[in-house]
């Protein structure tokens, strides 16, 4: 019997209900039924600045070495973008800015690709409108294609997002679980090949 893939979940949102973090926990769950070895991190857990060269000079921030762990260590990613003015948050920007910082002079962590090359990362995306955020993944796949990320080619973004979920942040509808299976199983069947 094969070890379970560590898979990596985040959202790119910090708001209390966001669709975009309900996504990431029902894609949590399905990456559990699925075997994988799911790791569910909240951005909001982890004190890290607005990205300043300057700051970075007086020492990179210990929550952004944290990251930059939690993301080596997990070959597979799911990532729930939201969708602010037709492309991902500030908060996922920044988010990646500072994991992808090298940090001079440091042993580990001297490359800034390091913590990205070779994930493979499944694209997802929750909006109350009728695309359901799908312009957000297509700014943020060549983002993470240039940090040496595989982009699974499944994708999806949840319409109507507002109408989607229990009071439970469940999925109501099997059509919209069976879209997210898709792309975990993708980015775990992949995952599984490239360790391989």
């Amino acid at each position: 019997m094969t070890n379970p893939t560590p898979l990596l979940v985040f959202a790119g949102s910090m708001r209390a209900q966001s669709f975009n973090r309900k996504l990431a926990t029902a894609a949590a769950e399905i990456g559990r039924e699925a075997g994988a070895a799911v790791t569910h991190i909240e951005l909001a857990d982890f004190d890290v600045p607005l990205y300043n060269a300057d700051l970075e000079a007086q020492g990179t921030p210990r929550d952004v070495v944290r990251l930059k762990e939690i993301f080596h260590a997990h070959p597979a990613w799911i990532v729930c973008s939201p969708e602010y003015n037709g492309s991902y948050t500030g908060l996922m920007k920044n988010t990646i800015d500072w994991v992808s910082s090298p940090i001079k002079g440091d042993p580990v962590w001297s490359s800034g690709t390091k913590p990205f090359a070779g994930k493979v990362v499944g694209l997802l995306a929750a909006s109350p409108g009728a695309l359901g955020g799908l312009r957000s993944l297509g700014h943020l796949a060549p983002l993470l294609m240039n940090l040496q990320c595989w982009v699974s080619p499944r994708q999806f973004a949840l319409a109507k997002a507002g109408e989607a979920f229990t009071p439970e942040g469940q999925l109501t509808a099997e059509p919209a679980r069976e879209n997210v299976r898709a792309v975990v199983d993708q980015v775990l069947w992949a995952a599984r090949r490239f360790q391989g």
